[in-house]
């Protein structure tokens, strides 16, 4: 008599298990397919940018121009560095544009290719001189900025002259919740049904 009570007891012990692991799995899948619909739209943003910056060194030249090389890659006989700025902001003013903005948002030095890159604050241009010469050796487009930004969302602050970026803390906050809860929900749709299946076989 203990005997089969035991066992009752212990059989409606498994089907309540079962039946909270079916309400989890249930709440989960639907977790899983609202956060999708949802966040359809910016999913996509990121696979797709992700994917070009992945390859943008490989894309020949077409999202991150090739870096050209120099004359020298002793620093020593390179120009001065300010001379090579304003030779920089006059390239650009001459054959790019006067009326976007010359101001220089950062320089990236290439000792080893003995070349210095120029990248402009308030547009997608960049220059690249001889560091030993100040001769232009390319004018490119900066394309992976482009990209870049659409991946993080600071594009939007760019264009909306927002400060200290909120709208990229904001974009990115949300997409990598959404990403962690994509994963946890995506993976207990997996185990979920085999831990089930395990319960049942166990009854």
């Amino acid at each position: 008599m203990f005997t089969g009570l035991s066992y009752l007891c212990d059989l409606m012990g498994k089907t309540k298990k079962r039946k909270q692991q079916a309400k989890i799995l249930r709440n989960f899948r639907k977790v899983h397919r609202l956060t999708g619909a949802w966040l359809f739209i910016f999913f996509m943003f990121i696979s797709v940018t992700g994917l070009l910056l992945g390859w943008k060194k490989n894309s020949n030249g077409l999202i991150l121009a090739d870096t050209e090389k120099g004359t020298t890659s002793e620093i020593a006989e390179w120009l001065p560095l300010d001379d090579l700025r304003q030779n920089a902001q006059q390239i650009f003013e001459d054959s790019i544009s006067t009326k976007l903005s010359s101001e220089i948002d950062r320089i990236d030095v290439r000792p080893d290719k003995g070349i210095l890159k120029f990248k402009f604050k308030d547009n997608f241009y960049g220059i690249q001189l001889d560091g030993a010469t100040g001769e232009l050796l390319k004018i490119e487009r900066r394309r992976s900025d482009i990209i870049e930004q659409i991946h993080d969302g600071s594009i939007l602050d760019r264009y909306l002259g927002t400060s200290n970026a909120p709208i990229k803390l904001v974009y990115t906050t949300i997409t990598g919740l959404a990403l962690l809860i994509f994963t946890i929900t995506g993976f207990w749709l997996w185990y979920g049904p085999k831990q089930m299946k395990k319960t049942s076989k166990s009854t």
